[in-house]
C-alpha cells in the first residue's frame, strides 16, 4: 500500500461512512422522499451508492491495467440507474447502510491493493469521449467521490423540501 493509494482509501471511506451516519438518521418519510429533478426516492439513492462500488472499482481496476473502457455510454448509466430504482424501490433502511459499509470496505481494501504505478496507467474511457484518463482519476470521479455527491444532493433535497414545508 503506497500513501497515495491509502489516502484515496481513506476519502472513499470518510464519505461512506458519512453517507451511513447520515442515513441512520433519516426518518421513514425523509427515506422515502424522491429527490428533485432526479426523480429517485432517497433510500434507492443511498443503495445506488453502495452497490455501484464493485463496478466503479472493477473499471478502475481496467484502466490500472492500461486497458480501455469502451461501449460504455451515458445513456448506459442512465438506464442501469433507472432499473435499479425499479428493482430496489423497497430497499430498507438497514440492509442499505449495511450494504454501503460492507461494499465501502471492500473497495478501500482493492484500492490500498493497487500500485502508483497502477494509479498512474491511463487508457481511453468511452463515458469521457475516449479521452485516456489515468486509473486514480477513475477513482477519485466515481467510487471516491460518489457518496459525497449524493450525501450533497440528499442534503439539499431535504432543506429545500423542508423550507418548502416549514
Amino acid at each position: 500500500m503506497s500513501h497515495r493509494t491509502n489516502a484515496l482509501a481513506a476519502r472513499l471511506e470518510q464519505g461512506a461512512a458519512a453517507l451511513a451516519a447520515f442515513a441512520s438518521t433519516l426518518t421513514d418519510e425523509e427515506w422515502q422522499t424522491r429527490i428533485p429533478r432526479d426523480g429517485r426516492k432517497i433510500g434507492v439513492v443511498v443503495h445506488h451508492v453502495a452497490t455501484m462500488y464493485p463496478l466503479e472499482i472493477e473499471l478502475a481496476q481496467k484502466l490500472a491495467t492500461g486497458e480501455p473502457i469502451a461501449g460504455v455510454t451515458w445513456d448506459d448509466v442512465h438506464l442501469l440507474n433507472a432499473q435499479h430504482a425499479k428493482d430496489f424501490d423497497d430497499v430498507t433502511k438497514d440492509e442499505t447502510i449495511a450494504l454501503l459499509e460492507r461494499n465501502s470496505a471492500w473497495a478501500a481494501a482493492a484500492i490500498r491493493a493497487l500500485s502508483d504505478e497502477q494509479l498512474d496507467s491511463a487508457a481511453p474511457i468511452s463515458l469521457n469521449g475516449d479521452a485516456p484518463l489515468t486509473c486514480q482519476f477513475m477513482l477519485e470521479d466515481h467510487a471516491v467521490r460518489h457518496s459525497y455527491h449524493h450525501l450533497h444532493r440528499i442534503r439539499t433535497a431535504l432543506e429545500s423540501l423542508s423550507t418548502l414545508t416549514g
